[in-house]
């Protein structure tokens, strides 16, 4: 027995083919390498019969006769034509499909509003196509105008420098003057004369934002930009949702088709623990929401709306504010997604960051919440439209709570251009990215779990070990949240909230500052859920004896801190707060600004950079009191328009 090496070889290996030794080996006449760019089948010529050899499977060693050769040959250059052909074209192809795929859907928006238009469905529909038009007419515009300037070279750089002086001029000086001027007459003349109860909210702004810069890290080198920029857009945003009726209906449209979305996964909820799954309701119906939700954030992770979307954000933020482009990225995807990945966008940047940066990305994952968790939080009945607001308004507050409380003192060492480059995943498919947002969810669920068992736990033997200690002394009801209903009052009250319920809203401060925002929302949860049970109530019995409910003055009366509903036998425990403290104290308690958040935030960030990990661990407390402060900011903001 011989043995004839072949000539080709393939993944670094050589093979060979054994033959007798009178057999005679041909190299084929065709041209083989037509085949190494498209590497599925290798032929050879074994006395005079064709034999293939699959390059798929590297553990196919010796070459298969096959009688028809002929046929693999010819198969074997159609597809090598055709992937040639989709490689050399392939931008043209992907601008085809793209353009088919919008004309049909086009030809189906005309129909849909030709065959229906006026319901809720029509005008969902309509919005949705404008803003998606609008989003492909902005990126195909930014596209154009990057072209543009590379073409231009020395002139473009000439005219990005000049736009930027100017807008330099405006953001600095005109639009401050113009903006200070307009609001200060706003005030006067509708909230100073209609609604003088809420300048108590504006006086809030002004003692956090002086209290703030009294303490700060370096009060010389205040930057005054961001600061009044970052609670410009957050009071303006406040304006244009709580003031405004289309602000007000378009957010509330939204929450309502969020809760609408979120109710998807009672499906899958009830197919994996049985009809009777809404009975374990935290477990079985609040966690599978962050399960599904995280499932849906990564679906647009792969087709790059995030991506952009943050992108988009984070430019604005960073035009208004003068911030660096890593803060202001690390604020925008704090909008959307949690404290721990929102740094993962700027992962690359964290070692060579100022501590001033570092700062503001750590306040700025303490202001606000992942989208996952405020799913669950919307189950509780906090208003979804509220929490949504509350995301995108503590976002420019943390960046001027940020740089007031820690000034920048150095130049960012870093280019617009590379941090705005972000890196894509790995998924292969829509599919896997589901499936790997599905099982990324998994440790965020467990730690959402665990930490509240152990936290409401906690609490209890807290509260049950200061009661005894306040017995000993003839102090009744000696508990943690009667301890934060004085130590927070003041911020309560400073945010604009109804006196009568200040203490309420201070222990639900106290409960996120030194617990967590999940155990202070459930306890908020409650007070909602008493209002609408009171509602109900009311509105039964006022129509079934005809009269209004100031007539029904026997139908409710108050035990200590409960109501007792006379009619019905039923107990409001801890009774009732006003609509506009539910509100303020949901803008309040937006964030992850709590101790516990501090170690989660130092072990995100430290092994992201962990050269860094002593200067986070220095800074990492002032972050949680800016983060506090934020959201604050935020219930002020929100107090001057209710």
């Amino acid at each position: 027995m011989a043995e004839l090496k072949t000539i080709n070889t393939w993944h670094g290996q050589e093979d060979s083919i054994p033959l007798e030794t009178s057999v005679n080996v041909q190299i084929p006449a065709y041209d083989n390498k037509a085949f190494t760019d498209y590497p599925h089948v290798e032929t050879f010529v074994v006395n005079g019969k064709h034999a293939t050899k699959s390059l798929d499977n590297e553990l196919d060693a010796n070459p298969v006769d096959d009688e028809t050769s002929r046929f693999t040959i010819v198969v074997g250059r159609v597809q090598k034509a055709i992937f040639d052909f989709k490689q050399k074209n392939k931008d043209v192809l992907n601008t085809i499909f793209k353009l088919v795929l919008l004309l049909a859907y086009f030809a189906y928006f005309a129909y849909a509003m030709y065959y229906r238009f006026g319901d809720e469905g029509s005008w969902r529909l309509l919005i949705v196509t404008i803003l998606a038009s609008l989003g492909i007419l902005l990126n195909l515009f930014l596209s154009y105008r990057r072209r543009k300037h590379e073409d231009d070279g020395d002139s473009g750089q000439c005219t990005v420098k000049l736009w930027k002086v100017i807008a330099k001029i405006r953001l600095n000086i005109v639009l401050p003057i113009v903006l200070t001027i307009g609001f200060i007459v706003y005030i006067i003349v509708d909230v100073g004369l209609n609604k003088p109860r809420n300048l108590i909210s504006l006086a809030g702004i002004a003692f956090f934002v002086v209290s703030f810069f009294l303490f700060s890290h370096n009060p010389s080198k205040v930057k005054w930009r961001p600061v009044y920029w970052g609670i410009a857009l957050q009071i303006i945003f406040a304006m244009l949702i709580l003031k405004t009726s289309w602000g007000h209906d378009a957010f509330e449209w939204l929450g309502d088709r969020v809760s609408e979305f979120l109710a998807y996964t009672d499906a899958g909820s009830q197919f994996v623990f049985g009809e009777l799954y809404e009975q374990h309701y935290f477990a079985f119906k609040v966690l599978p929401v962050v399960v599904f939700f995280s499932t849906f954030v990564s679906m647009l992770y792969y087709l790059g709306v995030m991506q952009a979307v943050i992108k988009m954000v984070g430019k604005f933020l960073s035009f208004c504010l003068g911030t660096s482009a890593t803060e202001s990225v690390n604020a925008a995807g704090n909008i959307f997604i949690g404290q721990t990945e929102a740094p993962l966008l700027i992962r690359p940047f964290l070692k060579d960051m100022t501590n001033s940066e570092i700062h503001a990305v750590m306040t700025g994952g303490f202001a606000t919440i992942a989208g996952a968790v405020m799913a669950a939080y919307i189950l509780y009945k906090v208003p979804a439209n509220h929490l949504l607001s509350a995301s995108a308004m503590s976002a420019p507050a943390a960046l001027a709570m940020a740089k007031l409380f820690y000034p920048e003192t150095a130049k960012s060492k870093h280019s617009d251009k590379d941090v705005y480059k972000f890196s894509k995943g790995s998924e292969r498919n829509m599919i896997e990215a589901a499936s790997n947002g599905a099982s990324m969810s998994v440790k965020l669920v467990a730690n959402i779990g665990v930490n509240l068992i152990a936290f409401v736990a906690l609490l209890h033997f807290i509260n049950a070990t200061l009661t005894w200690f306040g017995d000993r002394v003839g102090v009744d009801n000696l508990t943690f949240q009667f301890i934060c209903s004085y130590l927070f009052w003041p911020i309560s009250f400073l945010m604009g909230v109804d006196q009568d319920d200040c203490k309420i809203v201070a222990e639900l401060i106290g409960t996120k500052i030194f617990l967590n925002e999940f155990v202070a929302y459930v306890d908020l949860s409650k007070f909602i859920k008493n209002q609408i049970i009171f509602d109900d109530y009311i509105s039964n019995y006022t129509s079934l004896f005809n009269t209004t409910a100031e007539n029904l003055t026997d139908a409710w009366y108050w035990v200590g801190d409960n109501i007792y509903l006379n009619y019905t036998g039923t107990t409001l425990e801890r009774g009732l707060i006003g609509n506009r403290s539910v509100v303020l104290a949901t803008y309040a308690l937006c964030g992850f600004s709590n101790l516990s958040s501090m170690g989660i935030q130092l072990g995100a960030l430290g092994a992201m950079a962990p050269e860094r990990k002593s200067d986070m661990s220095k800074i990492v407390f002032r972050a949680m009191l800016a983060g506090n402060v934020a959201c604050f900011l935020t219930a002020c903001s929100a107090g001057i328009f209710l």
